[in-house]
């Protein structure tokens, strides 16, 4: 092997190593504990409390949720602490969910002033199958198992620990609210440490939450001495896209309290579903969640807590073994321009030297701007086509499919062959320099957009620094001799930091965001055009990255069946229409299968049975319906207890009451309505009025009333304008669809699970009222 192919050879698996170093080093290892000493957090122990408070669904109001809660205080208990059960109603707007919670609280009382730091997680499962295994399980039983650790250190803490396992945080932050806005102990707390999931796997992402400036909450994190911090100030951006909160954004929003969320997403097909069990849990996640609680716990129970509040942002990102580099966001807009100083300075030396031709310049806009555009192209409608082959994946309604992360690395590889396609011809025609230009002019215009409107992204100036550096080098040196090595390792940070990316995006967002991670694969590609211009054999990559493209599509397509590891999602419903004297049966799939076949019939209708009903936090309607036969239920108990008229208000107060023991009320409405009062039980709804209403709403859902108790009374009171008519559904929702004795059918197949995220094998009784 000569010299130039030994170099070439090195220098491809230095960036192979980096892109592979750039995932594997997000987890930690599991440790292995032999010896343990006992004040330290054991995860064997951690997954002793995960298999028994996951060995069946414990949604509020189930009575597995009872035996959870039992559980959960007898251990602390058993840890010498007193524990205290805060019942009480809550009521949220975001989600219109109301219940009566029953949060599990413990205090470890400091020796300072009484200031706290608040572990969180909530014990609930998500209704109505979900086993809750990493959501919110492993936060759980991290927090439980991170006590025992320290308290065997035997030292008292110099603030209040108070640990929180909170309930109905999936029915809508209710257990948070009930805290936040109830218990005394909430204005002591000045930080929360709060413990999520939204998948099964993947390393465990920092998140913030602050009213203010997040830069004491960065420096004093730095100071925990957190050996894998993941994160990046990007993603709360990104966070704030979702359709998801959690408990910690109810201490921001109703508490102005500051925190931590950790979370990790991946495996983001298991999120919520009968899959989100003890087995399927990733230890090396349990792990990341583990060392983030002691690292931070040990940290925030003796440091001051009274100064984290801040007007300053920082931005923020994890590089392996240094932990979070950050640095003001007043920094974003100066280090920009001074990027487009620089830049525009290499431009007027590039062509006063004769190393950029404005003919060269010019033309390596083609490449750059084709890769982009084509690849955008194919991926978009790739993901569309790839929909109509396999209708199946609309029934994921969160948008990532079992195969999602096959999908990802072949439209990656897809977009890595056309991008060596178009620049096939270029990089033996053009110079290195000419052609890095346009990427580097393309990365300019995202940081001008960052720098203005997205700040969060201010590290994305650092490929633009970086590449400018690369650009001086071949501008400046007259010896293409060492460049190869030069460009090598100078692109090795770039690719530690942003690769990850690439995958992030459609895990977090969705596979129809799979455009996003191409648009950055092109990006990220153009930096890299110096070295890939120095290879000999660059011209057959376009056909070993087609080749790749097309052996992942073939996996994923193998991938794209449904069978005992990979669980086809389907829902049914029975619902009779009181007011129609009608039943139907109907479900949010928009095909049949065996299971729901036997239900709806081969010619079901398309559609809903009705205009007005539930959708998921995804707008997921009821696709399929078809009539059957009214089956004897007892219906609930509706009445107006009051309807009356003062000045310019009605008040009118309902009651509701299940005859049946059933698990929700919901109400909706065929007209706008706005509510100057919105009462529950009594307990109001807690929210600003906007011109002199608290809710507004012009159809749908008005609130969800999720049943924990037997004959548990309904109070509603609301106080409308004077004027204000009613035209309201109640639907009264009970999940004994599989168990209840009227119906026979075969049970779904080994193979298939319910929809999470829907109402879901549940009979449900749907009455009209106008007054």
């Amino acid at each position: 092997m000569n010299s130039k192919k030994y170099h070439q050879l090195l220098s491809i698996l230095v960036i192979v190593a980096a892109i592979y170093f750039s995932f594997n080093l997000l987890l930690p290892k599991p440790i292995i504990e032999t010896n343990l000493p006992t004040d330290k957090l054991s995860i064997n122990n951690a997954l002793t409390h995960l298999k028994e408070i996951t060995k069946k669904p414990h949604f509020t109001g189930s009575k597995e949720h009872e035996v959870v809660k039992n559980y959960l205080v007898d251990e602390l208990k058993k840890l010498g602490l007193e524990v205290e059960i805060q019942e009480q109603i809550a009521v949220n707007k975001k989600w219109r969910a109301a219940t009566n919670t029953q949060n599990i609280l413990a205090k470890i009382k400091g020796t300072g002033t009484g200031k706290a730091v608040m572990l969180l997680s909530h014990y609930d499962s998500n209704p109505h199958s979900s086993l809750g295994a990493s959501d919110a399980g492993s936060g759980v039983v991290v927090i439980l198992e991170g006590i025992r650790a320290f308290l065997a250190k035997n030292t008292f803490p110099k603030n209040d620990i108070i640990i929180g396992f909170t309930d109905a945080e999936e029915l809508g932050l209710l257990g948070a609210n009930a805290f936040v806005n109830h218990h005394p102990w909430a204005k002591d707390v000045k930080l929360v440490l709060n413990f999520e999931a939204r998948g099964s796997g993947g390393p465990s992402y920092l998140l913030l939450e602050t009213n203010g400036g997040n830069k004491n909450l960065i420096e004093a994190f730095q100071k925990t001495n957190t050996t894998h911090p993941v994160g990046n100030s990007l993603m709360y951006s990104i966070y704030k896209m979702l359709p998801n909160d959690t408990d910690l954004t109810v201490f921001r929003e109703q508490g102005d309290i500051e925190g931590f969320n950790f979370a990790f997403i991946g495996d983001h097909f298991d999120y919520h579903t009968s899959q989100d069990s003890f087995e399927r849990m990733d230890l090396n996640s349990l792990q990341h969640q583990a060392m983030y609680l002691e690292a931070t716990l040990n940290y925030f129970a003796n440091s001051e807590l009274s100064n984290l509040k801040a007007n300053e942002d920082d931005v923020y990102f994890n590089f392996p073994y240094v932990g979070l580099v950050h640095y003001p966001f007043v920094w974003v807009t100066p280090m920009y321009l001074i990027s487009v100083v620089v830049f525009v300075i290499l431009l007027l030396v590039g062509f006063f030297k004769n190393r950029l031709t404005t003919i060269g310049v010019l033309k390596g806009f083609i490449p750059f701007i084709l890769s982009l555009v084509i690849s955008g192209l194919f991926t978009y409608l790739g993901w569309k086509l790839l929909l109509k082959i396999h209708p199946q994946y609309h029934d994921i309604l969160h948008g990532f499919t079992y195969n999602g992360y096959y999908y990802i690395a072949m439209f990656v590889a897809f977009t890595l062959a056309i991008s060596y396609w178009f620049y096939k011809g270029f990089l033996k025609k053009r110079t290195a320099q000419d052609l890095l230009i346009a990427p580097l002019f393309f990365w300019l215009i995202v940081n001008f957009g960052i720098s203005f409107y997205l700040k969060g992204a201010g590290f994305f100036i650092l490929p633009v620094f970086i590449t400018l550096t690369i650009l001086s080098i071949l501008l400046f040196s007259n010896s293409t001799k060492n460049n190869l090595w030069v460009c090598t390792f100078l692109v090795v940070p770039i690719l530690i930091i942003f690769t990850p990316l690439i995958q992030m995006f459609p895990v977090g967002l969705g596979l129809k965001m799979l455009v996003i991670s191409e648009v950055f694969t092109v990006l990220l590609l153009g930096l890299l055009i110096p070295i890939i211009q120095q290879y000999k054999n660059y011209k057959k990559w376009k056909q070993l990255f087609l080749f790749i493209g097309c052996l992942l599509l073939v996996t994923a397509s193998l991938k794209a069946t449904y069978n005992e590891d990979r669980k086809q999602p389907n829902s049914i419903l029975y619902v009779i229409d009181v007011n129609k004297n009608e039943a139907y049966w109907a479900s949010y799939n928009t095909k049949l299968d065996a299971f729901t076949q036997q239900f709806l019939g081969d010619h079901p209708t398309k559609g809903s049975y009705d205009k007005n009903t539930t959708a998921s936090k995804y707008k997921t309607n009821i696709q399929l319906h078809t009539k059957t036969q009214i089956r004897n239920f007892k219906k609930p108990l509706i009445s107006i207890v009051s309807d009356t008229i003062v000045n310019d208000t009605r008040k009118v107060c309902l009651s509701l009451v299940t005859q049946r023991n059933a698990n929700k009320f919901e109400i909706l409405t065929h007209t706008p309505i706005k509510f100057k009062s919105f009462k529950v039980n009594d307990e109001a709804l807690k929210n600003k009025p906007t011109n002199g209403y608290v809710l507004n709403i012009s159809k749908g859902t008005i609130m969800s009333y999720y049943i924990t108790k037997e004959s548990e009374l309904i109070d509603l009171e609301f106080i409308v304008d004077k004027d204000q008519q009613f035209d309201i559904d109640v639907l009264e929702a009970k999940y004994d669809l599989l168990t209840n004795s009227q119906f026979k059918f075969k049970p779904r197949s080994k193979s298939m699970i319910p929809t999470p995220f829907v109402l879901n094998d549940a009979t449900v009784i749907k009455m009209n009222l106008k007054f």
